[in-house]
């Protein structure tokens, strides 16, 4: 059985809303097993249990917010020595245009590494259902891949 971590960071709920559809999406997937955590209680045993990522994050200030940085800073050098080279995909909740958000994130995690598997998903304003159905999607495709064998 493949293991999918989703990961993500929310203040105002916005972003914890998506994370729900991640999650639904994913669950689509027998065969998976997820662990769907804030960023803040997500840590280095559960990098090294997953066989993919989908990190989801709020938009502040035009960058990552500080949850999902927190992360990335705890993970980082302990996750160093296992080159995790592990799949992954990334949601925004955007008051903005999210793309300082994702260009943040690429940076960061090129040092772990992980490869990009997806666009990220950009939802900007208020959540619609629009925005809910591309991460019911995102979660579906990234558990079928995983399960497939594609990723």
């Amino acid at each position: 059985m493949k293991r999918l971590l989703i990961v993500f960071h929310s203040q105002s709920g916005s972003t914890a809303a998506l994370a729900q559809a991640v999650f639904e999406g994913a669950r689509q997937e027998s065969n998976i097993d997820i662990r769907c955590l804030l960023a803040m209680e997500a840590g280095i045993d559960d990098l090294l249990w997953c066989d993919g990522v989908i990190l989801g994050s709020p938009e502040n200030f035009g960058y990552l917010s500080g949850g999902l940085k927190n992360f990335f800073d705890r993970t980082f050098y302990p996750a160093e020595p296992h080159q995790l080279n592990l799949p992954y995909a990334t949601f925004i909740s955007a008051g903005n245009d999210g793309t300082g958000a994702v260009r943040q994130l690429h940076r960061i995690v090129k040092g772990y590494p992980l490869r990009e598997i997806a666009e990220p998903i950009i939802v900007k304003g208020e959540v619609s259902e629009q925005g809910l159905q591309q991460c019911r999607e995102l979660g579906q495709a990234m558990a079928a891949g995983l399960d497939l064998g594609i990723f």
